[in-house]
């Protein structure tokens, strides 16, 4: 079965079990017909001629193709990051809504509810992210061009490239969480998942369908140990929290957002990224669980710096505030 067969039925399974209007995905038939409707597609598939064009662009499809493609890219990550998000905070809650869902869970046990919920988005930014490859290759060769492929580095570079979410592996830190395991194996509707976690090496791997491969290097480039509550940066980068303040100079119990816009990530260099930055509690979770006297060690750790600069700062507004120098 050709994918785009493939990826038409997996969208009618999808609005029955996502069940939202808002929810985007990658109009790949519309593409694929944008592309066909090029003259020089037609050229190229004529019976006498059997290469693709030799043009490295073309207005007639870029006029709607590459914005088009644009949005959709930037909706999906966007409704992938706030269904993740919701979800999690229904496994990981404070406060009374944890109390709430503890006494809830005496009546009915959501755990196989999330987990399912867990699946279907997992399939959902793959399937996805697969059409995006498969139309961006077929447009390539369509053209003779590396267009297709330069628009794949734009998309990292303005963080919507599907599979680089942070919100993905909160994801499989959240089915590691949940199975107790170092690995766990999933089987969607479209194929099968696996997460594994190497403590050793700090590596979390995703293998999604489509012999799709993702590592994940859990070590903060900073103190070159396990992130330590982890935080994400606008760019996808991961540092401990303390690592991260630190490079923008602002102190931990003050917190990333507390940073100027003029902040870099100490990485890339891309400024404006701490104002996007995510929290992610279910990798620090995961840390706690698998390596929890390294975590216990680093909390004390914190705690004391934590506390030292926190002194140190009102001392500075009590002086300020009695006009000593």
């Amino acid at each position: 079965m050709k994918f785009g067969c493939t990826f038409t039925e997996y969208l009618q399974e999808e609005r029955e079990w996502l069940m939202d209007e808002n929810c985007a995905h990658i109009k790949y038939d519309r593409l694929k017909n944008v592309l066909k409707s090029c003259q020089n597609f037609k050229d190229s598939s004529s019976d006498d001629q059997h290469q693709s064009c030799d043009c490295q662009s073309c207005p007639v499809c870029d006029q709607k193709f590459f914005s088009e493609l644009m949005k959709e890219a930037s909706d999906i990550a966007g409704y992938f990051g706030s269904r993740v998000q919701h979800l999690l905070n229904l496994h990981i809650a404070k406060g009374l809504q944890r109390y709430v869902l503890r006494l809830r869970q005496c009546f009915k046990d959501d755990k196989e509810v999330l987990s399912q919920e867990g699946r279907i988005l997992i399939e959902y930014i793959s399937m996805n992210a697969i059409a995006m490859r498969k139309i961006l290759k077929k447009y390539d060769k369509v053209h003779s061009s590396m267009n297709g492929e330069n628009f794949k580095s734009k998309m990292h570079a303005e963080h919507i490239e599907l599979l680089h979410s942070p919100w993905l592996i909160e994801l499989g830190a959240f089915y590691l969480n949940t199975s107790g395991l170092d690995g766990c194996e999933l089987d969607g509707i479209r194929g099968h998942f696996s997460c594994d976690f190497n403590v050793t090496d700090a590596l979390m791997t995703l293998t999604l369908p489509d012999s799709i491969k993702l590592e994940y290097d859990l070590t903060c480039a900073i103190c070159l140990d396990f992130v330590f509550n982890p935080y994400a940066l606008g760019c996808g980068h991961i540092f401990c929290k303390s690592c991260a303040c630190s490079a923008a100079s602002v102190m931990i119990f003050q917190g990333l957002k507390a940073a100027t816009p003029e902040s870099k990530c100490p990485i890339c260099r891309e400024g404006g990224v701490y104002s996007k930055s995510v929290r992610m509690l279910e990798l620090n979770l995961l840390m706690k669980r698998r390596c929890n006297d390294y975590w216990k060690e680093r909390l004390a750790r914190e705690r004391v710096v934590a506390l030292k600069q926190s002194k140190e700062y009102w001392n500075l507004q009590s002086m300020y505030a009695v006009g000593l120098p």
